[in-house]
Order: structure tokens, then C-alpha cells, then sequence
């Protein structure tokens, strides 16, 4: 969780507090941007012990009205995600809701923190 609570630090100004972990409440205002954690790496310690680190990937993607605006809000979540300490894992990939009508840009990044 502490991973996440790094995240949400980063991304809340971005979106004006809009940032929710896996999926957005109905009705919220836009833009907004959802993370979720989808893996990351595992260290196996010759030991069996547990690592004081652990590592995670975290999918962030931001919806809006336009192709245009979420375009560059993606940029504002790539350079807040790097800011922190993580590491882009490819470039974002656009996305169009057809039954809410919303755009949608979506990207990796790889996080370490302490367990």
C-alpha cells in the first residue's frame, strides 16, 4: 500500500483529487485517472527470507472528453510517475469508450518501494 499511497501523492493535482484505484465511482467528473495494480517483479531471496522491497507494475489510465486533452494529461502522468521514482515500461496506448464516449490513454510503469 505504500506504493499506492505514492502514486495517488503524485497524480491527485493533476486531476483534482480524481485518482481511484481500479475503476472510477458512476457520475465522477472528468478527467480523472484510475491505477491498478497488474504485477511486477519478484525477488527470490537465497534465504527464503522476505525482501525489504518489493515491486510492482501499475497500469494508470486517465478519461476524458477529448483525444486531445488526455493526450497530454498522460505526458503530466508520465513525467509525476518518473518524478517519484518509476520507471515508464513502454509508451501509453489510446483508447476510445464507445458506451460512456470517452477517451482514454493508458500506461506501465514499474515501482519499488518498501514492503
Amino acid at each position: 500500500m505504500a506504493a499506492e499511497s505514492t502514486i495517488v501523492g503524485a497524480l491527485t493535482a493533476l486531476v483534482a483529487g480524481r485518482v481511484y484505484p481500479d475503476v472510477a465511482p458512476a457520475g465522477v467528473g472528468r478527467p480523472y485517472l484510475v491505477y491498478q495494480k497488474v504485477g511486477g517483479e519478484v525477488i527470490a531471496q537465497l534465504d527464503n527470507s522476505l525482501p525489504s522491497k518489493v515491486n510492482g507494475r501499475f497500469q494508470i489510465s486517465a478519461w476524458g472528453a477529448s483525444r486531445t486533452s488526455i493526450a497530454a494529461l498522460i505526458l503530466q502522468v508520465e513525467a509525476a510517475m518518473v518524478s517519484i521514482g518509476a520507471r515508464p515500461i513502454g509508451s501509453s496506448v489510446s483508447d476510445y469508450e464507445s458506451d460512456t464516449k470517452l477517451y482514454g490513454s493508458r500506461q506501465d510503469f514499474s515501482l519499488w518501494s518498501d514492503r
